[in-house]
């Protein structure tokens, strides 16, 4: 397997596509409306430090079980994280990245950017998740096995 766009950087050209989106094609914009302005703030806010919390979590999680957190190359993993922000979800530093794209929907407050947020979800499932999953399957075998039927890929 080799995966050569780091999901950082699909998040960052995921977030160019929805500013292009919002720009030139910003099917119903859904702006709040003047008094509204400071719970769209909020929502954006919350979102934000979701994601933060979230990926603070994961790479917390990672350090300790002393692993690698590049998932460009999944061999390199030396254990099987299941503790933590892990018991939750599979993939919890994708779910922070889809987070700062969901702030990044409210910021630009088009619905033509549904599109891009389902790209980015489906790229990460088909190419990005699907991948590491089968390295770590045949790493780990039935705890891996056992720990995809008990915990879900993103929440």
């Amino acid at each position: 397997m080799e995966l050569r766009l780091p999901p950082p950087l699909l998040m960052l050209l995921t977030l160019a596509g929805m500013y292009g989106l919002s720009h030139y094609w910003p099917y119903y914009h859904f702006a709040f409306p003047e008094p509204w302005t400071q719970v769209q703030w909020g929502i954006m806010v919350i979102l934000c430090l979701v994601g933060v919390l979230l990926g603070l979590a994961a790479v917390r999680s990672f350090a300790i079980a002393n692993t690698t957190i590049d998932p460009r190359y999944p061999k390199n993993t030396s254990r099987l994280v299941t503790s933590g922000i892990y018991q939750h979800s599979r993939n919890p530093m994708y779910l922070a990245l889809l987070c700062f794209l969901l702030a990044a929907f409210v910021y630009f407050s088009a619905l033509s950017n549904v599109i891009m947020l389902l790209l980015f979800v489906l790229y990460m499932n088909h190419f990005q998740i699907a991948a590491e999953e089968e390295v770590l399957q045949a790493m780990f075998g039935k705890r891996y096995t056992k720990y995809c039927q008990e915990v879900r890929r993103w929440c």
